[in-house]
Formats: C-alpha cells, structure tokens, sequence
C-alpha cells in the first residue's frame, strides 16, 4: 500500500455517456478533513462522477485511487471506508423506519440498537413505527441520512444529501459533516445549497458544460 497522504486521487477521469464527453482528465485529490461540493450545470455530469468515485461505475479512461491503489483492485478494503448515498435511498416501503435503519446498521457492523436514538437526529421523532412505504420521499431521505451519525467510514461520497431538509436539519447535517472532517474523515457530495463551512477546509470542483465528442 503506497503511503500517500490522500484518501482518494481523481487521475485523467474522463466520463463518456451515449457519444456524449460529460469530462475529461478531470485530476483531483481528497485528504483527511476535505469536504468537496462537486457542482454545474445539469448534463455535466455530477453524479456520474460521484458513482464513478465510489466504484459503481467505471470511468472512460483514468483511475480512481484509495490510499495510492486502483479501488477495482482493492474492492473489499475501499467498500469497508466508503458511505456512499445515492439519489435513490435504499429504503424497505415493508419495514418500519426504525427497522430500515436497525437493518443497515446491523449489516456493516454497528450497534443497531442505536436506530432509535439516531432518527431523532434526522427529526423522525414519532415515525419509528411507521411504515416506510406510507412516508413520504424527503423522509425516506431521511431514513437513509441516519446512517450517517453511526457510521465509521471515513469516505462519504453523497448525492444530494439536503434534499427535502429544512433549515435546522441542513445546519445539523453541516455540523456532522465538519465534525466528520475533523475526526479525519472527507466528504464528497452534490447540493444546490449554499453551504456555510470554514473555507479552509472546505472547496468546490466545477464541471463545465457538457458537449458532444468528434
């Protein structure tokens, strides 16, 4: 394992969708305590990085690298750091919110017993017992937040994760963020928020408009 001060490096991406170039060599790199706002205009393609930083997609040409390796060729130890939150949330319409939660927690290791507690965090006070499938989408998105405050990866790749927030849950949401840098962690994400993070520890990486390839 290469010694490298960055969690994750960003080498010459370049993302091709139906003959379309969205970017190219796009290089870039995440230390301990970044958080980064991946933003452009729609059609330059946000979240197509986002997937292609956690390994769920793979890039045209280039390389995404964790701790110094390709992540393809070290899967298990990237997926054991990694908390990535999609646009779709994962979440069970059959179970309660506190048994999607209890669900996840238990299936990466954490202490389930903890589900409770954390869906007050994301205000779901009240919706333990109910089912997911009668909730609307911005509390499923809610549900899906909550793993946030248990989680122990140190890369959060997030999509979207102030949709449906209000204001009080997008200042708590910024204070577990920063919290998350300062323990050592980073965070990736796309929001249409305006944020209000130290500029020291937080940037922006701005996609340009997309174009039609030769």
């Amino acid at each position: 394992m290469s010694n490298t001060p960055y969690l994750l490096q960003a080498d010459n991406l370049t993302c091709i969708r139906e003959d379309r170039i969205l970017f190219e060599d796009l290089n870039f790199s995440v230390s301990a305590g970044d958080i980064i706002q991946i933003e452009g205009a729609n059609g330059t393609g946000k979240t197509s990085l986002l997937r292609i930083l956690s390994g769920l997609s793979m890039p045209y040409a280039g390389h995404v690298r964790f701790a110094g390796e390709d992540i393809h060729h070290i899967n298990e130890e990237f997926n054991q750091d990694l908390l990535f939150l999609g646009h779709l949330p994962g979440v069970k319409g059959e179970m309660t919110s506190e048994e999607n939660l209890r669900f996840y927690l238990s299936l990466h290791g954490l202490d389930a017993e903890l589900a409770e507690q954390t869906l007050e965090q994301v205000n779901l006070y009240g919706f333990e017992d109910a089912k997911a499938g009668h909730l609307s989408a911005g509390q499923h998105r809610r549900i899906a937040l909550a793993r946030l405050w248990q989680s122990n990866a140190r890369i959060w790749i997030l999509d979207e994760p102030f949709t449906a927030i209000d204001k009080n849950g997008v200042k708590k949401l910024e204070q577990l963020l920063l919290a998350h840098a300062e323990k050592g962690g980073c965070v990736i994400l796309t929001t249409h928020q305006d944020l209000s993070l130290p500029s020291e520890q937080y940037q922006k990486i701005t996609l340009e408009h997309s174009y039609y390839g030769e």
